[in-house]
């Protein structure tokens, strides 16, 4: 389970994304704060290390944009095959248990979809082959933009050690993005599958540290719930709904004017 959105001093954003995701319309995309950033709708890759992951702190941002007419791609470096107690679950079983639930949850989401890297749970190494399989999907997918893990975040309070995956993953992302996916010359061999160089122009920081952008998921907020509680096998007993409501509303409380709940994001504008 991810990590909740970390607390920040600052009453409002520092930057604000591009309108063309985050309202979606072409008058407010007119007015954003990074005019060169053109009005969707936009391709957005969600990259994340296990299923569920982006359920718990990105899912909201996702119904909505995927509701503005933006096409959303999620990419698993993970299938969560260490993610169970149960002694007559075999890691096969899950796999195949937690890609059908994460597909069920991205068809909730509107998610157009979904790529499983299937590396082993648990044992994300952010190394150069792990770059340059994201670099692989980053220029076969071509997203404007990318939400990935933030990879600052090693715990929060007394509370919450951050899983090793979601580090690994959040930093491998952010490398293939800039600069391996941009630059001709790193991983040649790509160029020989077809693949040429992509710039990604819009990260998103999930989870982050330091968050400085909010979005508004107060009208996804029940969508994202549902998604959440398609992960069954996690699930389990447990009603996730009054934690994500309260960490959804805290956001909010954090971020004033920008709705009743919110998730918070550290945001980059890529030239």
């Amino acid at each position: 389970m991810p990590d909740p959105q970390s607390p920040t001093d600052r009453d409002e954003p520092l930057s604000a994304p591009s309108a063309a995701v985050d309202s979606g319309t072409a008058q407010i995309a007119s007015e954003a704060a990074e005019p060169d950033v053109p009005a969707g709708p936009k391709r957005i890759a969600v990259i994340f290390a296990h299923p569920d992951d982006a359920e718990f702190i990105c899912a909201g941002a996702v119904a909505r944009w995927t509701a503005e007419g933006n096409a959303v791609s999620y990419v698993l470096l993970t299938s969560g095959d260490k993610g169970s107690e149960d002694p007559a679950v075999t890691p096969e079983i899950l796999v195949a248990t937690r890609e059908r639930e994460q597909r069920a949850a991205c068809a909730i989401l509107g998610v157009e979809e979904v790529h499983f890297l299937r590396y082993a749970d648990a044992m994300l190494v952010p190394d150069l082959a792990m770059r340059r399989e994201l670099v692989r999907v980053i220029r076969r997918l071509k997203p404007d933009v990318v939400v990935c893990q933030d990879p600052t975040v090693r715990f929060v309070d007394q509370s919450y050690i951050n899983h090793p995956d979601h580090r690994a993953a959040g930093e491998a992302t952010l490398d293939a993005v800039y600069p391996a996916a941009r630059d001709r010359m790193t991983f040649p061999e790509l160029l020989e599958e077809g693949l040429e160089p992509h710039k990604v122009t819009e990260v998103y920081l999930a989870g982050a540290k330091d968050p400085d952008v909010a979005v508004d998921i107060t009208a996804h907020l029940e969508t994202k719930l549902a998604a959440l509680h398609a992960h069954a096998s996690q699930i389990g007993d447990w009603d996730p709904d009054e934690m994500i409501r309260t960490w959804a509303k805290e956001t909010a409380e954090r971020f004033p004017g920008n709705g009743e709940y919110v998730e918070a994001y550290k945001y980059f504008k890529l030239d």
